[in-house]
């Protein structure tokens, strides 16, 4: 071992991070890295490359690189075939790493501990971290160190990653393990090893090991084997995950109602004040209709958003999302979807953007941009104000069948809405794209536990304050924006009508109108389409402020809800919301997909066929919705 001494006095080791997807591999390189990173892609590939450096106690300089996730050398993806090139010294332009840190997750070793045996026939420099020892305690996981130490024949060391100084005895045996500089590419013989290594023979390997150092609770495996003889039934189990989707949506309305009230009177009680206290003019109007009237009106829906989201973290944390994913494998399969579209699918629940960048674990290119292509019509949480705006405005808030709430019910409808549109554009690009049979989905199942509380109160606040930061940034700009355009000019002398429809905001709809009329969508609606595609939420902010101007009253007097509802018909509403089912309303998802596409050929594409959906069912909805009316 060389001595801390020595340490010091040598250039800056290159060693890599590297470990299976989700096993807290990144946090644990933000924790050692800091502020102290250079991410970019790697050359050719849209892979991402993290670099950083920190300083040992030792006073050791160390470069450090975070490696794609991988469950294996023998690589199936773009990101595999990344982290193989770059640790066996193969990828062009890229050192060759010292030594290599193994993150695995110590909830889920199963899984993790196959990588780590591939990775040990490079016969590289190697210390295994244990990551996430903490939740490993709490779920009664107890691992001997010193036994798998012996077993795998390499330092282990444990690590909480998210915690302060849970990196430390890492960072410590760092400097006590002897390098390799300076040596060259390798691995043929290793990777050849690998392929001529049975899976049987691996899971074998990694039992024994599991067997000798580490001891499960017996209560979460019989409790996991009961639940599971119902979740994962053929008939029970989709009745099941039915059932707590439409919870999930129920919930939306019903729990949020009070908050959005609370936040409503808030947000009218500060515009009463500003009218109050400031003269009138144009900064008046500006901090009313444009701040308070658009950026307010969006941020009345952070309730809803946070009830949606606790849902989904708490289905992540108990481990029920795997089973449901398992549940719908054959339905995807059936549409020409590989099964490890489900997680990726799921992700643009959220947003479509952390959606699209998951596709890169699935291993056929087709099957990959299928997915893309239909990740957007997931219904992301920046759909959700739009939605909860209309519903409010033309559904009525009463019960069906005693206890379902109608505006769940319509919620629900449009999730599935969706879902359905998914699954037939898959079909389509399965025909079109000449798609083989979808690769089957293969996972461990992790034991059910109870969701940690602080995990999912860091998840909402972290979620919360992505949204709250949205509307003080990209809404409130646009919406700023919007209001210059909708004051000027001014209109000549002894117009007719309120100002904003004089100005250029108004003439830009007036022109937008022209193509969207036989939709059922006036000019106001046009003028929101605009700053909507910057992010889909501006669209309600817009819609508050071009509705505050078009008033020639005190705008703030009536909530946007009961505006449109007194200005639009239900034919409108329904084709409205139809329009954000399908439309492309999110530029940065269009250049997420260039990035990942590697060209501006497939973002055309799917924006073309996306927008041509949108203003098709918005017809045939608003068609059909006006012959009932009439």
């Amino acid at each position: 071992m060389k001595s801390p001494e020595a340490a010091t006095a040598a250039s800056p080791l290159l060693i890599a991070l590297v470990g299976n997807p989700n096993c807290g591999k990144t946090a644990l390189f933000n924790r050692l890295t800091g502020a102290r990173q250079k991410v970019g892609n790697y050359a050719g590939v849209t892979v991402e490359r993290k670099e950083g450096q920190f300083t040992s106690p030792a006073g050791r300089q160390w470069r450090v690189l975070d490696l794609p996730g991988a469950y294996s050398l023998l690589a199936a993806t773009p990101d595999e075939a990344v982290t193989r090139d770059v640790i066996t010294g193969h990828r062009a332009g890229e050192s060759m790493p010292a030594g290599l840190v193994c993150v695995v997750d110590a909830t889920n070793l199963r899984l993790n501990l196959r990588m780590v045996l591939e990775m040990q026939t490079l016969g590289l420099p190697m210390v295994l971290a244990l990551n996430m020892m903490d939740q490993a305690r709490q779920r009664g996981i107890v691992i001997d160190t010193a036994r798998l130490q012996a077993e795998l024949g390499i330092p282990v060391v444990e690590s909480v990653a998210v915690k302060p100084g849970g990196e430390a005895a890492l960072v410590a045996h760092l400097d006590q393990v002897e390098w390799q500089v300076g040596h060259g590419p390798r691995g043929e013989q290793a990777l050849a090893r690998i392929e001529q290594t049975s899976v049987e023979d691996t899971h074998r390997r990694v039992g024994e090991i599991l067997a000798r150092s580490v001891s499960m609770p017996d209560e979460g495996s019989r409790m996991t084997a009961l639940v599971d003889h119902w979740a994962l039934h053929p008939v029970v189990g989709p009745v099941i995950l039915a059932g707590i989707m439409f919870l999930m949506f129920q919930a939306v309305f019903s729990w949020a109602a009070a908050p959005m009230d609370a936040i409503d009177a808030g947000v009218g009680w500060l515009g009463n004040t500003v009218s109050t206290a400031m003269p009138e003019g144009m900064l008046r109007s500006l901090l009313i209709e444009g701040v308070i009237g658009g950026a307010g009106g969006v941020l009345i829906f952070l309730p809803q958003i946070l009830i949606l989201f606790a849902f989904i973290l708490a289905l992540e944390d108990s481990g029920y999302l795997p089973r449901a994913a398992l549940l719908l494998d054959r339905l995807m399969a059936s549409v020409g979807l590989s099964g490890r579209a489900f997680i990726p699918l799921l992700s643009s629940f959220a947003c479509a953007i952390p959606g699209i960048m998951a596709t890169r674990t699935i291993a056929n290119p087709r099957d990959r941009l299928a997915t893309i292509l239909i990740a957007p019509l997931m219904t992301c949480s920046a759909r959700l104000p739009v939605y909860a705006l209309l519903i409010s405005a033309f559904v009525p808030e009463r019960e069906v069948l005693g206890w379902f709430n109608l505006q769940g019910l319509v919620l629900f409808a449009l999730y599935l809405a969706g879902i359905f549109s998914a699954m037939v554009v898959a079909l389509v690009l399965k025909v079109v794209m000449r798609q083989g049979q979808a690769q089957t989905l293969l996972m461990e199942l992790p034991d059910y536990h109870l969701p940690h509380l602080r995990n999912l109160l860091v998840g909402l606040w972290e979620r919360g304050r992505i949204f709250v930061v949205r509307v003080g940034t990209v809404i409130l700009s646009m919406t700023i924006v919007l209001w210059f355009l909708s004051n000027f000019p001014a209109p000549p002398p002894g117009a007719a009508g309120a100002p904003i429809e004089h100005s250029f905001a108004g003439m830009i709809g007036r022109a937008m109108e022209v193509v969207f009329s036989p939709i059922g969508f006036n000019w106001q609606i046009c003028i929101a389409l605009v700053p909507g595609m910057a992010a889909r939420e501006v669209a309600v902010a817009a819609l508050g402020t071009v509705y505050a101007m078009s008033e020639t009253g005190d705008a703030l007097d009536t909530a946007l809800g009961h505006l449109i509802a007194q200005s639009w018909s239900l034919p409108t509403a329904l084709s409205l919301m139809t329009w954000f089912v399908f439309a492309p309303q999110c530029l940065s998802t269009l250049f997420v997909v260039r990035r990942e596409t590697n060209g501006w050929r497939w973002p055309l594409i799917m924006a073309g066929y996306l927008f041509a959906l949108a203003y098709v069912a918005s017809f045939v909805v608003y068609h059909v919705a006006m012959a009932f009316a009439g």
